[in-house]
């Protein structure tokens, strides 16, 4: 397995992996929207996108990050918004490998840290993230204002 910092080449092994994580998330398969949505984020550089490839040159899994800013820390940090591995590579520690890419990333970049968010009911990745060393924040709450449908 091999974990490599995607390009717009490999738009097309990218694609369907980010449909699925959408499905996963209970939104309806759509492959043109998912490669549009992948294509504008590359072309503008607007995230930074790890892919995992087997042997083959197969994806197994992706993670995407966005860059953002701690006001108060005036520093930068990095926003992992998604991480998703395939169902067929699932436990064989393609996601903690996927994960350790946007932490050297983060340590190149010397971000203040590394934010993600998961549902509460995804505990195998909360597992993941706390072994990892991730601390889950209290004290706060997060808000969402809905724009569009």
């Amino acid at each position: 397995m091999e974990i490599v910092k995607a390009t717009i080449g490999q738009l097309d092994i990218i694609s369907p992996l980010f449909d699925a994580y959408r499905v996963f998330y209970g939104q309806e398969s759509d492959l043109n929207v998912a490669r549009e949505f992948i294509e504008s984020r590359l072309n503008n550089n607007e995230s930074v996108i790890f892919l995992a490839l087997d042997d083959e040159g197969n994806g197994l899994g992706f993670t995407q990050l966005y860059p953002s800013f701690s006001s108060v820390s005036a520093a930068k940090t990095w926003v992992l918004n998604d991480l998703f591995v395939s169902d067929t590579a699932r436990r064989q520690g393609v996601a903690r490998k996927l994960m350790d890419a946007a932490k050297e990333m983060g340590l190149k970049d010397d971000v203040k840290g590394l934010a993600l968010e998961t549902a509460e009911s995804n505990g195998n990745a909360q597992k993941l993230y706390e072994s990892l060393g991730y601390k889950r924040e209290s004290g706060t709450y997060h808000y969402f204002l809905q724009l569009q449908a």
